[in-house]
């Protein structure tokens, strides 16, 4: 076992992006290497002022199905979207941003949070990380 994981986050989906912060979090708060790979909607997340801007996958209702989750979690003492990135990174997790992706939805590299790694990368890179990690999963 190598004790890595890599995450193929592909949805912008605001629950299936949380999902994955939670799940990369608790990897690497079990001493595991993270990498999580960002394409097409999910890369969107990746925007500045965009991390918590996606509607929920099931039962949105106009954002208030979005409102009743967050309302929730903040009562269960579960941290926002924006601070379990903040904890991501600072556990040592790596945010990788789809070249090809950005190409195609026009967008630049001033456009993204600064936790995003600057050596942006394509499938090639995810394959690589991919192959490496005992657990890959697709969000």
């Amino acid at each position: 076992m190598t004790g890595k994981t890599t995450l193929i986050v592909q949805s912008g989906d605001h629950d299936k992006v949380y999902s994955a912060f939670i799940i990369g979090n608790g990897a690497l708060s079990m001493g595991m290497e993270v990498s999580m790979y960002f394409t097409f909607w999910g890369l969107e997340r990746l925007k500045k002022g965009k991390l918590d801007k996606g509607p929920l996958s099931k039962m949105n209702f106009l954002g208030l199905g979005k409102w009743i989750m967050k309302r929730k979690m903040k009562k269960s003492n579960v941290r926002e979207l924006e601070d379990m990135m903040d904890d991501f990174v600072e556990l040592g997790g790596k945010i990788l941003a789809c070249d090809m992706t950005m190409e195609i939805m026009g967008v630049e590299k001033k456009d993204l949070r600064d936790e995003v790694i600057s050596d942006y990368c394509a499938v090639g890179t995810y394959i690589k990380e991919a192959k490496e990690s005992d657990i890959t999963l697709f969000i």
